[in-house]
């Protein structure tokens, strides 16, 4: 059975970037993606496939889930940063 991780999208430097949260993963970068964009919003599809380029695949039945953040904790005007996770696995090849 393959390990299950996070993977979270939000944007970054202006640009949508998917990322697989290794937890433990010492000082290695944790596997990333951009869409090379703000805007619009990556499509389903397209988290899949960037999902796959990194070697992931979602979990199945597993859903996005969106979160309101702030760019500077603690203080109520700073602008809002939507962050969107789902669970994931490696990619396992079944149905490809």
């Amino acid at each position: 059975m393959a390990a299950e991780f996070t993977a979270q999208m939000s944007v970054y430097k202006g640009r949508w970037r998917l990322y697989v949260v290794l937890v433990n993963a010492g000082a290695a970068p944790w596997p990333e993606f951009s869409f090379d964009r703000q805007d619009p919003v990556p499509t389903f599809t397209e988290r899949v496939h960037a999902l796959s380029v990194l070697g992931f695949e979602p979990v199945p039945g597993a859903e996005w889930r969106w979160v309101e953040d702030s760019k500077i904790p603690d203080d109520p005007s700073s602008p809002v940063v939507l962050i969107a996770a789902t669970r994931v696995r490696s990619w396992t090849g079944v149905g490809a």
